[in-house]
């Protein structure tokens, strides 16, 4: 009897997973659609005129017939606007490289020594830190870019990178990381004769690895398609980055719908291709540390 009631009761648990499974599939499919949508209609509508998109809208019917790759040859058919975009497309790309590196290296190592050396004082550091997280970037706004133009960085990359450089979302990621780490490691490492900068670089960096990983893509996503800072900090065309040079197509004499939509698609692929190198380890740098023991 106990046998049977039993399986009666794994059997209804194995039917209530199933069915929250295909109701938690369902909603992330429409999530996603909702998401592919812009991104699809946008990539339909780079294969037609300007002219095209501002009378009939953007939607996801391809219509053959006036479907065409002119944008796309016209993006890089070598002309002033073509030059100009691959300007601001090398801008944009080293800007995100630069900030990458240096954001992922500082908040690795402001996170190594909140972690690694716990005590009141690196405790009550590390909620100044999260507090930050609390203020919008609207407010600092204007402190931030009178301290940029006291230190004589404006129109320079410096300017960008210097007041994001010590991310609170990315400090946290990279605690939160460490703290599932074993401490043993460090202890055997010191019985060893290894020195701290030892261990934080030739030990604890590479455990981490996907916590780099996944950073790397939110921080590249994040400077690729930053716009407002750097539009405040650049003031000559050939700084712009990428974001601010297509922004630069609309004006109120005409509007380059042409290379807009062909130019934004094009700028998708390197986020894209980072997201694929690093892929394979985001799932296990978003999810470390959810479970320790």
């Amino acid at each position: 009897m106990a046998k049977s009631v039993n399986a009666t009761g794994q059997r209804t648990m194995e039917g209530n997973h199933k069915v929250g499974t295909v109701l938690a599939t369902g909603v992330f499919v429409i999530l996603c659609a909702f998401v592919a949508f812009p991104l699809l209609c946008g990539l339909l509508a780079s294969f037609h005129e300007g002219r095209t998109i501002i009378s009939n809208g953007m939607s996801l019917n391809l219509d053959f017939s006036t479907a065409s790759l002119d944008n796309y040859i016209y993006l890089f058919s070598g002309n002033a606007d073509s030059q100009k975009y691959f300007m601001w497309y090398k801008n944009s790309m080293v800007l995100t490289v630069e900030t990458v590196v240096l954001t992922l290296l500082v908040c690795y190592f402001i996170a190594y020594g909140l972690t690694m050396y716990n005590s009141r004082v690196g405790n009550f550091l590390f909620f100044m830190v999260i507090a930050t997280m609390c203020v919008p970037f609207e407010i600092l706004m204007l402190p931030l870019y009178q301290e940029v133009q006291n230190l004589g960085i404006i129109n320079t990359n410096a300017g960008v990178i210097l007041p994001g450089l010590c991310g609170a979302s990315t400090i946290f990621f990279f605690r939160q990381y460490m703290t599932s780490l074993p401490k043993e490691l460090l202890d055997a490492a010191r019985v060893d004769g290894c020195t701290e900068y030892g261990i934080s670089v030739k030990i604890m960096m590479p455990i981490t690895k996907p916590a780099f990983a996944s950073m790397a893509i939110l921080c590249a996503m994040n400077s690729w398609n930053g716009m407002l800072w750097p539009m405040l900090v650049y003031r000559d065309t050939s700084k712009f980055t990428l974001q601010i040079g297509l922004n630069t197509l609309l004006t109120p004499y005409g509007n380059n719908y042409d290379m807009l939509i062909a130019g934004s698609m094009f700028g998708i692929i390197p986020i894209l291709i980072v997201y694929l190198i690093f892929n394979r380890f985001l799932i296990e740098g978003m999810t470390a540390g959810a479970v320790k023991g």
